[in-house]
């Protein structure tokens, strides 16, 4: 079991230069914790440690342990070796943002959330060796602007695609399951094209398939339908470059936008115009076809109203005639009927034409 701490004193060029400002000075705190059987990490540690050494115990970095692990800002070097640990959750290291160097290897690692590396912006090197990771996302790896060394050997690893990892300088692959279909034609192009630099490279070879045994997979040889599949990766200079066309594409999309929401705000009232009268017309059109008494009765409607003297002089020779009528001595009762039915009734002839019913009763008395 071992537990130490030391303090380290830097005075850089103190005896070299003297001057009214104070001289610059960096601690160095160390922390050795390993082989303590310690299932959580310790929360009476030195809040100025800056290397801290967990190694050998049974922790898991849980929620309990992230939240510790946040009062530890200062830590530059974090060592985790052969603990109990198997999941990274998002933010675990947050508040870690001096961290430059994080061994978590030979532990039982088979999840890393998307997010678990956010503010590790220092992060220089990265060990995830010899866990169960069997699938990794390169999303994980976006914060990690400084990464310059990763280390993956030792897991279940058939497929990776390509990091955006710029200032990557060495990658450790070996000792994983590689399937050396087309889908790793990107990694390969990456490996042979940046400037990082794959370590053990005659030893990371090829598992699947049983013909592509043993060939490294820098070297594979892939089919020319392979290369049609996959583009090339992106380079830092080329990527850089899509993101500013990306970015003036955007602009110019978002102005077009603008532009056609104004037309179409003028243009609305007229589109809905349109569709209104044209809905209408179809309503009467079909209302006359499916409707022809209302169609009959607008062309037979004729009459206008009498105006007052008009009215009158009905009323006065409508009451001579009806006199004139009740004194003929000849006429009979069925003569009587078939005139007031003519006084009082519209007559449609054959040929289209509405007889009168206002007929002078003394010409009618003389053709009866």
């Amino acid at each position: 079991m071992k537990t130490t701490c030391i303090t380290t004193l830097f005075w850089p060029l103190s005896m070299l230069l003297l001057s009214d400002e104070s001289q610059s000075s960096k601690i160095e705190v160390k922390c050795n914790f390993t082989e303590n059987n310690y299932s959580l990490i310790p929360t009476d540690i030195n809040k100025n440690v800056t290397i801290l050494d967990l190694s050998y115990n049974q922790i898991t970095l849980n929620i309990i342990d992230t939240r510790v692990l946040q009062t530890y800002f200062l830590l530059t070097e974090l060592y985790l070796t052969e603990n109990n640990v198997t999941m990274l959750y998002n933010n675990g290291f947050a508040n870690l943002s001096n961290l430059e160097i994080l061994n978590i290897c030979r532990n039982s690692i088979h999840v890393i959330e998307q997010g678990a590396f956010t503010g590790l912006n220092k992060l220089k090197q990265l060990y995830l060796c010899q866990n169960k990771i069997f699938q990794l996302n390169p999303d994980v790896f976006v914060p990690l602007k400084n990464l310059i060394l990763l280390n993956l050997q030792g897991n279940f690893i058939g497929y990776f695609d390509v990091p955006q990892l710029f200032h990557l300088e060495l990658i450790i692959l070996y000792g994983n399951p590689w399937n050396c279909s087309c889908s790793l034609l990107n990694l390969q192009n990456w490996l042979n094209t940046s400037n990082v630099t794959l370590e053990n490279e005659n030893i990371t070879t090829c598992t699947y398939p049983d013909i592509l045994k043993f060939y490294s997979i820098k070297t594979v040889p892939y089919n020319a339908e392979c290369y049609s599949k996959f583009p090339p990766p992106i380079n830092e200079d080329l990527y850089n470059h899509l993101q500013s066309i990306s970015n003036s594409t955007f602009n110019s999309s978002l102005n077009n936008l603008k532009n056609s929401e104004h037309k179409l705000g003028k243009s609305w009232a007229f589109l809905v115009g349109v569709v209104i009268t044209v809905l209408m017309t179809s309503f009467l059109i079909f209302a006359a076809i499916k409707c022809p008494v209302w169609y009959n009765f607008l062309l037979s409607y004729n009459h206008h109203r009498l105006e007052e003297h008009e009215a009158e002089t009905y009323e006065d020779g409508f009451t001579g005639n009806s006199s004139s009528l009740s004194q003929v001595p000849d006429t009979n009762s069925e003569e009587t009927i078939v005139i007031f039915e003519k006084l009082h009734s519209f007559v449609v002839d054959d040929d289209g034409f509405i007889e009168d019913k206002y007929i002078d009763t003394h010409e009618l008395h003389e053709e009866n």
